[in-house]
């Protein structure tokens, strides 16, 4: 049985050498072409798992050969090679059909980890039998700012353990993306995905709804009912906004997850369990096993692999290519015609704080779609604020800032958090935490 098949296209015989030498050992059955003409027959002949074309070829360039092969089997994941890793070239790359792009020189390590996320998630897209415009969905990883790099090479190693998985960062920066694609990705992605928002929920539901509960166990409990616990079985179970578990369930769940088993609500039967648990938070839990809001036996259980999701502030020069990729796909769902961002749009998107993140940048992106007359999208669809006025005066710090924002929209909405938390592109939950934590009188907004 041979392995998958990889096209190399690149008009350098010694590259094409090099990038040979080092994917066949590793289980590659591969083919090459050194044009856009070639590549095409090769392509059709050969029918690749995945296809690395160089962006400069002696009769074209790949933009040419990204839409040719897409046209001859689109579900093909393509990577792209320059030596020119422009935005501008990044962002027509990506709307050609290129799902990576690498600049050269290419670092093989690098090539081979896109080469084998590009696999896994064809083979993901055609065992679920797929349709062609649910193909794509967003790269949590995309980029190449210090920080998602880092991310990256910490998901890689994540990604193929079975220990226990803590997702942190700032809220909105996508850390329910990244504990589906872990899952997705991982040994048990043939197994179910069950997922939990802790936040704002009584310990009493919240512990019904993670073990379950017996018939009789408390008034109104008139049938048995499975827990999250039970029917993450095999899977894995996600619970987002882990921080917020009331301590009476803490110590329940820390049972649970070091013995295997559990017993549901009013139920003398224990019951076991084998599931990768992801869990998910804003809050600095290190800080909070301290002030002891949270158990730190809890803590050190749930998070042998800690992944820290950067902010957007932190991946500035990525904000054109999310922008780009997000738009794309919301076209996708919206059914929308393609629409692409103008160079001052992106300039606004890139000067922008992003206090809610990527959250924050999606629901700006969609309200532009709907709002926008043409196929391009302006700075004034955007209706972003300038950066001087969103900045603040002189140097104030981010939470200063963020602390204006918040109070300047639920002045805007009259008090009401449901709808500023939609415009702030936020949980209802966890705007509610920050008016907390910012002591903020919402009687002040009501008229």
């Amino acid at each position: 049985m041979t392995g998958p098949r990889v096209l190399l296209v690149d008009d350098e015989p010694m590259l094409r050498l090099v990038l040979r030498n080092h994917m066949e050992p590793l289980g590659f059955e591969v083919a090459e072409a050194d044009s856009v003409e070639h590549a095409k027959e090769v392509f059709r002949r050969f029918a690749p798992d995945v296809a690395v074309l160089d962006y400069l070829l002696p009769d074209g360039n790949a933009m040419d050969l990204l839409s040719a092969l897409r046209s001859i089997d689109p579900e093909v994941p393509l990577v792209l090679l320059t030596g020119h890793g422009s935005i501008d070239l990044a962002v027509r790359a990506m709307k050609a059909g290129a799902e990576y792009l690498l600049t050269k020189p290419v670092e093989l390590p690098a090539l081979e980890t896109v080469l084998l996320r590009a696999l896994e998630g064809q083979l993901t897209r055609r065992g679920n039998g797929a349709p062609r415009e649910e193909r794509r969905t967003f790269d949590i990883l995309l980029g190449k700012s210090p920080a998602v790099v880092e991310l990256g090479r910490e998901v890689e190693i994540a990604v193929r353990s079975e220990g226990p998985i803590l997702l942190f960062g700032e809220t909105g920066t996508g850390k329910g993306v990244l504990a589906s694609w872990l899952h997705r990705h991982g040994p048990r992605r043939q197994k179910p995905l069950v997922d939990l928002n802790c936040a704002g929920l009584r310990p009493e539901f919240l512990e019904s709804e993670l073990f379950g509960h017996a018939r009789g166990a408390y008034t109104g409990a008139v049938a048995e009912k499975k827990g999250l616990l039970e029917m993450a079985d095999q899977g894995t179970l996600f619970l987002d906004e882990i921080g917020d578990l009331g301590l009476t369930v803490q110590p329940k769940l820390l049972k649970a997850l070091e013995e295997k088993r559990f017993r549901r609500m009013g139920d003398v039967t224990s019951r076991r369990i084998d599931m990768l648990l992801i869990s998910a938070t804003h809050h600095d839990l290190v800080k909070e096993t301290r002030t002891g809001s949270f158990r730190s036996d809890l803590y050190f259980r749930i998070s042998t692999f800690p992944l820290r999701l950067p902010s957007l502030r932190e991946r500035q020069e990525d904000l054109p290519l999310i922008a780009t990729q997000m738009a794309l796909l919301l076209c996708q769902e919206l059914g929308h015609p393609e629409a692409a961002l103008s160079r001052e749009a992106l300039a606004a998107i890139v000067d922008y704080p992003w206090p809610g993140n990527l959250r924050e940048l999606r629901n700006v992106l969609e309200r532009a779609l709907l709002r926008a007359a043409g196929t391009e999208l302006r700075p004034e669809d955007l209706r972003l604020e300038p950066p001087g006025e969103a900045s603040g005066a002189g140097s104030s710090t981010l939470e200063e800032h963020e602390h204006r924002q918040i109070e300047k929209v639920l002045r805007e909405e009259q008090g009401r958090v449901a709808s500023a938390a939609r415009r702030l592109g936020i949980s209802r939950s966890a705007l509610y935490q920050k008016i907390r934590d910012g002591r903020i009188d919402l009687s002040r907004f009501h008229l």
